[in-house]
């Protein structure tokens, strides 16, 4: 699966925003090491200190080149393949003062995408055989959205709606405000630019029933049992194929085969998200320093 990175125009800002939040008036620390005239170069490599899924290591050239062009910074895995601990995954070179002040930001995006890749990838072979995709949701941490749901992407799922003016999906307290699904269904779709999808959240077969009769496009089943969901996307599927069918809710690694495995079109979770711990990350720098401006030794 292709996985799309956002483009520089809108991952710059971001970026950016991220290192002034760590550097603030300046890093001391680096600055304290370093002469204003002296340009000390560097090497160094990131290492894999635990099992899994590698992502954002694009993202992460791009939080050292916007400090400084002449970084390098070279993966030496793919984007997407699953490492074993002690694998070098990218190595760098440049501007000792760029590798050190943009270390900390570059590493945490790694690693909390690679932690998101990693678990996505669990949840993704569960169901890997079977004709069935795994979709994320909108919980996702502020700010982050859209590069949290490019790891996803990269652990094997494919986006959903990335915020709310991508589709219409009506869910339970939007049937309350309206007073119904019906009047919900018909009171949006008199309202929404062509070619907006309208998705249901539904809970019962009862509510199954109205979306079909307002001719919803795509049908959520949430928080069903196995056996009720068996009988919703029979009764979906006799009324009009073309409509696509999507479980939801307490998705977990032990359920999502069973659920998958009822015929729906789509599985969607927040749990690769919301349930996953950050990949130990860690970047070294190697001693092979060279002062540029004055051909001095650096630091050792």
């Amino acid at each position: 699966m292709q996985s799309v990175i956002p483009p520089n125009i809108i991952l710059d800002n971001l970026l950016k925003n991220w290192l002034l939040e760590d550097i603030g008036r300046g890093d001391r620390t680096t600055a304290g090491l370093f002469s204003t005239d002296q340009v000390i170069t560097g090497a160094g490599y990131w290492l894999v200190k635990e099992s899994g899924v590698i992502a954002g290591l694009p993202i992460a050239a791009r939080v050292f080149q916007l400090l400084d062009e002449k970084v390098n910074f070279l993966p030496t895995v793919t984007e997407g393949e699953w490492c074993e601990s002690g694998t070098v995954i990218a190595k760098l070179d440049g501007p000792l003062d760029s590798l050190l002040t943009g270390e900390r930001v570059a590493l945490n995006l790694g690693m909390r995408l690679s932690g998101i890749a990693t678990m996505t990838r669990k949840y993704a072979d569960k169901i890997a055989d079977l004709s069935v995709q795994l979709v994320d949701t909108r919980k996702t941490t502020p700010g982050l959205r859209i590069l949290e749901k490019y790891a996803t992407q990269v652990g094997g799922a494919k986006n959903h709606r990335m915020g709310l003016d991508d589709a219409v999906m009506i869910k339970d307290n939007h049937i309350a405000a309206a007073g119904g699904i019906g009047k919900a269904i018909a009171k949006v779709r008199e309202t929404i630019p062509y070619p907006l999808t309208i998705e249901v959240e539904t809970e019962t077969l009862a509510e199954v029933e109205t979306a079909l009769e307002y001719q919803a496009d795509i049908i959520m089943l949430d928080n069903m049992s196995v056996e009720v969901m068996q009988q919703a996307v029979k009764m979906i599927r006799q009324n009009n194929n073309r409509i696509k069918i999507e479980a939801s809710g307490n998705i977990t690694l032990d359920t999502i085969r069973n659920v998958a495995e009822t015929g729906v079109d789509y599985v969607s979770t927040s749990a690769p998200i919301t349930r996953s711990t950050w990949l130990d990350l860690s970047m070294k720098i190697e001693k092979n320093i060279t002062n540029i401006a004055g051909g001095g030794r650096g630091l050792e």
